[in-house]
């Protein structure tokens, strides 16, 4: 009887045991996927790739190698933290903007983020700057530009609504990082230092977990609990005014070339008039 009694403890005992290190690793996954109830998909897209190399002409770095090694060390990064990852590209290879954004668009419970270094003429141009475009997408671009900004040497060029295509026509959250400029000789420098583009992973890797903390606080400092919402610039409303400015000038080419022709039609008319009295 003491016997059968001993071997139920310990059956319970067991049982016990197994319920809480199944409770201790479903925590330690909450924690790792930002507390999310089910494991979050983030969709990586290094931008450029193949025959499309990324930049201006003339540049020296390649912006498609660069944001490809940075994509594949995020991977590593969030996989690691307990995230599906899916990559838009693994290799050197062309991608349309089309597809990137159909592979967003095929998961649910997903966030896209877009990996793109900046260029310019002028080589004095610096900074990192984070796009978004849906206001779904705000936190998330609040979380990650707060990690990459801070943590790299560099200016802060802020968060900036636009509506790029890979941002316009995805349906879930997606932001697009500008991790510096190649055309600038010390920024360049950066993006070409293994530990550097680690670095810039981790970063990102920080605001993708931390996007579910981003709070309307008064403060630009984070704390242990909340990551402030970042202000942003609306350029969204730029390209409508530039684009509504090209308009009204090919109208008034139009309207010059019109009178014009209206004019050279008239002197032909009196002209002939003249021809046919004499």
């Amino acid at each position: 009887m003491r016997r059968n009694f001993c071997q139920i403890v310990l059956a319970v005992v067991g049982l016990l045991l197994a319920f809480l290190a199944c409770n201790s690793s479903s925590a330690r996954s909450s924690r790792n996927s930002g507390g999310d109830s089910s494991p979050t998909t983030v969709v990586i897209d290094a931008g450029h790739g193949g025959h499309d190399r990324g930049g201006i002409p003339g540049q020296r770095v390649a912006e498609k190698e660069m944001t490809l090694d940075v994509a594949r060390r995020l991977k590593n990064v969030l996989s690691h933290n307990g995230y599906r990852v899916v990559m838009t590209r693994d290799s050197d290879v062309f991608v349309s903007l089309a597809t990137r954004v159909a592979i967003a668009n095929s998961y649910r419970n997903a966030i896209f983020v877009c990996i793109h270094f900046n260029a310019t003429g002028r080589r004095g141009a610096s900074g990192i700057e984070t796009y978004f475009y849906g206001h779904d997408s705000l936190a998330l671009a609040s979380a990650i530009h707060y990690y990459v900004a801070g943590g790299a040497p560099s200016d802060n060029r802020g968060v900036r609504r636009r509506g790029y295509y890979v941002l316009r026509k995805t349906k879930i959250p997606a932001v697009l990082v500008e991790c510096g400029f190649l055309t600038n000789p010390t920024e360049a420098a950066y993006a070409q230092n293994a530990s550097y583009r680690q670095k810039l992973a981790e970063e990102i890797a920080a605001g993708v977990r931390g996007r579910n903390s981003v709070t309307r606080s008064s403060t630009r400092v984070a704390t242990a609990e909340s990551i402030p919402l970042q202000p942003y610039i609306d350029q969204t409303r730029v390209s409508r005014k530039s684009s509504h400015h090209r308009s009204k000038r090919s109208h008034k080419r139009s309207a010059r070339k019109k009178k014009r022709s209206s004019k050279r039609s008239g002197s032909e008319a009196r002209a002939a008039s003249k021809n046919r009295e004499s």
